[in-house]
């Protein structure tokens, strides 16, 4: 019995100090160190592309791990460059590539998502004679302010009082909320979100099924910081062990949903004239979230409700009420790829599995990527897909068959959109250089590289598009994988690379 709890204590232990790194790591969204070039040296300028390249694979930094790379000329496809090109790798946020590029042939730019809202009943007077049912069809993009929108069109309805209960939909996709290869120790983390097709974002970067906790300064030595969350909802239990301590002190602050909870943990120290902290937290069952703050959101425009709140499903017999339709695909696409959300790829994945094969599911959604990238020129005995988002160290893909698709991409009608998805090097707008802002910010690289990130423990990836100082466009794909260095050095390397690229030929 002692050497189960013993155990038992140390697997939390060691699952509260794993991270998972994921483009915009932990809980916290932080930003990324800059990293600029190791070496570029007027002799190496001589050198040729092959010379190059062999010089800067020789980093004792990657001793022991693994590298594909491939390059291509964007106008003819041609396979300039190679090492390991042909080796399965994984991808990580690399991944989103294949989704997005899915996406846009099957949805199509224009898609949008809808959110429901429908009664059984019949407004008689001022009062919904039934019940109303706030149907999820996929939105990620739905805010507290969407559901405010809704109790004011009933509110001009007429409705005061709703006899019935208030119901959340989630039907649209099966029940299965996160994907079969998501860590343990990511699930309770923005990044590991649940998937369901009634969701809620906190705010405009559209991490739906999650909410934002602040932690605030307090006024005295000895009490306890204040702590908001956004939206507001009981959902949620905030479990405050947060301390002030004097104005010299360490701001020192964790915040931690317990796993299979709806509990977050803040613990810690912030000093009196400390600056406010800040985390997402991902909600367990997001379809109870907004219900509840749905619930409270009409209760705050004077609409009684006589009935309870639950999940169910709407009646086929259901009148519409009003109706919400997200931004079109191409502008979801921004905080998709700029940001690398994660909930955006699982959602596209069920989205296009409900759309072709009548199931919105992983199973399904993943084979209509399969079959989508052969069309997009890859080889599909050569790539494994385990999710839409990349979280999977079981997804591989040789870094030849990105640049394929990368090529293949540039002919569809929809690749503009595609390609103004792509975080751009040192831009410093947040939803212009994403997760490559802070990358290649002062010299050569800085704007000339349109490219998708990736990271894991001990993957770091970057596929796209760079322009040479001739005006040439090159493809590339570069995949580290199973390196024990820090990340940063890895990213210099790559960044070594880039440049190499763009001095090309």
């Amino acid at each position: 019995m002692y050497v189960f709890i013993f155990v038992f204590l140390t697997s939390l232990l060691i699952s509260a100090l794993i991270i998972q790194i994921n483009d915009e790591p932990s809980i916290h969204k932080t930003e990324d160190k800059t990293v600029t070039s190791i070496v570029n040296t007027e002799e190496n300028k001589t050198l040729s592309l092959d010379e190059r390249m062999s010089r800067i694979l020789k980093d004792e930094r990657l001793n022991g791990s693994l590298m594909g790379i491939s390059i291509r000329k964007a106008d003819t496809g041609e396979e300039i460059y190679s090492h390991q090109g042909q080796i399965n790798l994984h991808p990580a946020s690399n991944m989103k590539i294949l989704t997005a590029a899915a996406a846009l042939e099957i949805l199509g730019e224009d898609y949008q998502f809808k959110t429901e809202i429908l009664t059984d009943g019949k407004i008689k007077g001022t009062t919904l004679q039934g019940n109303l049912f706030i149907k999820g069809m996929g939105d990620p993009t739905l805010l507290k302010k969407d559901l405010d929108t809704f109790a004011m069109k009933l509110k001009q309805e007429g409705v005061e009082q709703i006899e019935g209960d208030v119901i959340g939909d989630d039907s649209w996709y099966d029940d299965i909320r996160l994907s079969q290869d998501l860590n343990w120790s990511d699930e309770p983390s923005h990044t590991g979100a649940q998937v369901s097709a009634l969701t809620l974002s906190p705010n405009e970067d559209y991490d739906a099924g999650t909410i934002i906790v602040d932690v605030f300064p307090g006024n005295s030595i000895g009490e306890k910081a204040q702590i908001h969350t956004t939206p507001e909802t009981d959902y949620v239990k905030i479990v405050n062990n947060v301390k002030m301590v004097d104005a010299k002190g360490e701001k020192d602050i964790t915040i931690q949903r317990m796993h299979g909870t709806n509990s977050i943990v803040a613990e810690g120290t912030m000093p009196l004239d400390g600056t406010s902290e800040r985390a997402w937290s991902s909600i367990w069952e997001p379809t109870g979230y907004v219900v509840d703050v749905f619930h409270q959101v009409l209760e705050e425009n004077g609409i009684r409700i006589k009935g309870d709140k639950r999940v169910g499903i709407t009646p086929d017999a259901a009148k519409m009420l009003a109706e919400k339709e997200s931004m079109p695909l191409r502008e979801l696409l921004i905080p998709f790829m700029k940001l690398s959300n994660n909930g955006h790829g699982e959602v596209l994945v069920k989205e296009m599995g409900r759309v072709i094969h009548g199931e919105g599911s992983w199973e399904h959604g993943i084979s209509v990527i399969e079959k989508t990238i052969i069309q997009l020129g890859a080889n599909p005995e050569t790539i494994q897909i385990r999710d839409g988002s990349g979280m999977s160290h079981k997804n591989y893909i040789p870094a030849s068959e990105l640049t394929k698709i990368l090529y293949e991409a540039q002919k569809r009608g929809w690749f503009p959109s595609f390609e103004a998805s792509l975080p751009v090097a040192g831009a410093s707008e947040r939803m212009v250089g994403g997760t490559l802002r802070n990358r290649m910010a002062t010299g050569t690289g800085l704007e000339q590289v349109k490219a998708k990130t990736g990271t894991l423990s001990g993957v770091l990836t970057l596929s796209g598009y760079a322009t040479t100082k001739e005006g040439e466009t090159l493809i590339f794909s570069i995949l580290n994988n199973n390196y024990l260095t820090d990340q940063y050095e890895i990213a210099a390397i790559q960044d070594e690379i880039i440049s190499v690229i763009i001095s090309y030929p």
